[in-house]
Protein backbone atom coordinates (compact mmCIF):
# COMPACT_ATOMS: atom_id res chain seq x y z
CA UNK A 1 0.00 0.00 0.00
CA UNK A 2 2.79 2.47 1.06
CA UNK A 3 4.71 1.54 -2.50
CA UNK A 4 1.62 2.20 -3.89
CA UNK A 5 1.10 5.59 -2.48
CA UNK A 6 5.07 6.59 -2.83
CA UNK A 7 4.63 5.80 -6.63
CA UNK A 8 1.59 7.91 -6.85
CA UNK A 9 3.00 10.45 -5.12
CA UNK A 10 6.33 10.48 -7.57
CA UNK A 11 3.88 10.70 -10.74
CA UNK A 12 2.30 13.65 -9.75
CA UNK A 13 5.36 15.61 -9.08
CA UNK A 14 6.84 14.74 -12.72
CA UNK A 15 3.71 15.21 -14.25
CA UNK A 16 4.74 19.40 -14.64
CA UNK A 17 8.38 18.72 -14.51
CA UNK A 18 11.50 16.75 -13.81
CA UNK A 19 13.91 17.70 -11.20
CA UNK A 20 16.24 20.77 -11.11
CA UNK A 21 19.22 20.32 -12.17
CA UNK A 22 21.94 20.31 -15.21
CA UNK A 23 20.68 18.41 -17.99
CA UNK A 24 16.86 18.74 -17.42
CA UNK A 25 16.58 20.55 -20.15
CA UNK A 26 17.69 18.38 -22.51
CA UNK A 27 16.36 15.19 -20.59
CA UNK A 28 12.59 16.94 -21.53
CA UNK A 29 13.00 17.80 -24.58
CA UNK A 30 14.56 14.08 -25.61
CA UNK A 31 12.05 12.09 -23.55
CA UNK A 32 9.27 14.52 -24.80
CA UNK A 33 9.42 13.59 -27.96
CA UNK A 34 8.27 10.24 -28.01
CA UNK A 35 6.88 9.40 -24.18
CA UNK A 36 5.56 11.19 -21.27
CA UNK A 37 8.12 12.29 -18.68
CA UNK A 38 6.69 9.58 -16.19
CA UNK A 39 7.21 7.17 -18.86
CA UNK A 40 10.41 8.04 -19.36
CA UNK A 41 11.95 8.09 -16.14
CA UNK A 42 9.36 5.73 -14.37
CA UNK A 43 12.45 2.88 -14.81
CA UNK A 44 14.86 3.24 -12.75
CA UNK A 45 17.89 2.60 -13.78
CA UNK A 46 21.85 2.14 -13.12
CA UNK A 47 24.16 4.32 -15.26
CA UNK A 48 25.01 1.34 -17.63
CA UNK A 49 21.03 0.81 -18.18
CA UNK A 50 20.73 4.24 -18.82
CA UNK A 51 23.27 4.90 -21.34
CA UNK A 52 21.54 1.34 -23.01
CA UNK A 53 18.45 3.05 -23.18
CA UNK A 54 19.53 6.38 -24.46
CA UNK A 55 21.72 4.39 -27.11
CA UNK A 56 18.28 2.26 -28.06
CA UNK A 57 16.61 5.66 -28.53
CA UNK A 58 19.55 7.01 -30.94
CA UNK A 59 19.63 4.40 -32.61
CA UNK A 60 15.42 4.53 -33.51
CA UNK A 61 16.25 8.08 -34.64
CA UNK A 62 16.39 10.14 -31.70
CA UNK A 63 18.63 13.15 -32.36
CA UNK A 64 20.89 14.45 -29.42
CA UNK A 65 24.77 15.40 -29.96
CA UNK A 66 27.12 13.97 -28.12
CA UNK A 67 27.60 16.47 -24.96
CA UNK A 68 23.45 16.29 -24.85
CA UNK A 69 23.80 12.70 -24.66
CA UNK A 70 26.31 13.13 -21.52
CA UNK A 71 24.31 15.77 -20.00
CA UNK A 72 21.19 13.32 -20.54
CA UNK A 73 22.98 10.27 -19.19
CA UNK A 74 24.22 12.08 -15.83
CA UNK A 75 21.06 13.72 -14.93
CA UNK A 76 19.35 10.05 -15.50
CA UNK A 77 21.70 8.15 -13.55
CA UNK A 78 22.21 11.11 -10.41
CA UNK A 79 17.65 11.78 -10.48
CA UNK A 80 16.80 8.42 -11.18
CA UNK A 81 18.84 5.75 -9.80
CA UNK A 82 18.14 1.98 -9.67
CA UNK A 83 16.91 0.81 -6.23
CA UNK A 84 18.64 -0.78 -4.23
CA UNK A 85 18.02 -4.21 -4.84
CA UNK A 86 17.94 -7.25 -3.20
CA UNK A 87 21.35 -10.20 -3.79
CA UNK A 88 20.38 -12.67 -6.27
CA UNK A 89 21.26 -16.31 -5.73
CA UNK A 90 22.79 -17.21 -8.74
CA UNK A 91 21.93 -20.98 -7.77
CA UNK A 92 18.30 -20.22 -7.19
CA UNK A 93 17.15 -17.26 -9.23
CA UNK A 94 15.24 -17.17 -12.25
CA UNK A 95 15.91 -15.88 -15.62
CA UNK A 96 13.69 -12.84 -15.38
CA UNK A 97 15.25 -12.36 -11.90
CA UNK A 98 18.96 -12.62 -13.37
CA UNK A 99 18.08 -10.52 -16.17
CA UNK A 100 16.75 -7.72 -13.91
CA UNK A 101 18.85 -7.65 -10.97
CA UNK A 102 22.17 -8.04 -12.97
CA UNK A 103 20.74 -6.27 -15.60
CA UNK A 104 21.52 -8.95 -18.20
CA UNK A 105 20.33 -10.30 -21.76
CA UNK A 106 17.47 -12.83 -22.11
CA UNK A 107 20.14 -14.54 -23.39
CA UNK A 108 22.49 -14.72 -21.00
CA UNK A 109 20.04 -15.49 -18.28
CA UNK A 110 19.19 -18.62 -20.05
CA UNK A 111 22.78 -19.58 -20.54
CA UNK A 112 23.56 -19.06 -16.89
CA UNK A 113 20.60 -21.69 -16.22
CA UNK A 114 21.87 -24.12 -18.96
CA UNK A 115 24.98 -24.17 -18.00
CA UNK A 116 23.73 -24.08 -14.09
CA UNK A 117 21.38 -27.31 -15.37
CA UNK A 118 24.42 -29.03 -16.70
CA UNK A 119 27.46 -28.19 -14.39
CA UNK A 120 25.16 -27.90 -10.98
CA UNK A 121 25.62 -25.22 -8.67
CA UNK A 122 28.31 -22.42 -9.00
CA UNK A 123 30.64 -21.90 -6.25
CA UNK A 124 32.28 -18.74 -7.26
CA UNK A 125 32.33 -15.62 -8.97
CA UNK A 126 35.32 -17.52 -11.36
CA UNK A 127 33.06 -20.41 -11.83
CA UNK A 128 30.23 -18.42 -12.80
CA UNK A 129 32.57 -16.50 -15.34
CA UNK A 130 33.28 -19.57 -17.52
CA UNK A 131 29.69 -19.11 -18.87
CA UNK A 132 29.88 -19.02 -22.50
CA UNK A 133 28.88 -15.73 -23.97
CA UNK A 134 27.93 -14.34 -20.71
CA UNK A 135 28.87 -10.75 -20.40
CA UNK A 136 31.78 -11.07 -17.71
CA UNK A 137 32.55 -7.36 -17.20
CA UNK A 138 28.98 -7.05 -16.07
CA UNK A 139 29.29 -10.38 -13.81
CA UNK A 140 32.79 -8.61 -12.21
CA UNK A 141 30.84 -5.16 -11.86
CA UNK A 142 27.44 -6.41 -9.91
CA UNK A 143 29.72 -9.09 -8.17
CA UNK A 144 28.48 -7.70 -4.96
CA UNK A 145 24.74 -8.33 -5.71
CA UNK A 146 25.27 -12.06 -6.40
CA UNK A 147 24.99 -14.71 -3.80
CA UNK A 148 26.08 -18.81 -3.83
Amino acid sequence: MLLVFLTALFTVNLSGQLPEGVGREETERLCKGCHDLERSVSKRQDRDAWQTTLTKMVALGTKITDKEFLLVLDYLGKHFPAEELPQVNINEASAIELESRLSLRRSQAAAILAYREKNGKFKSIDELKRVPNLDVAKIEARKDRIVF
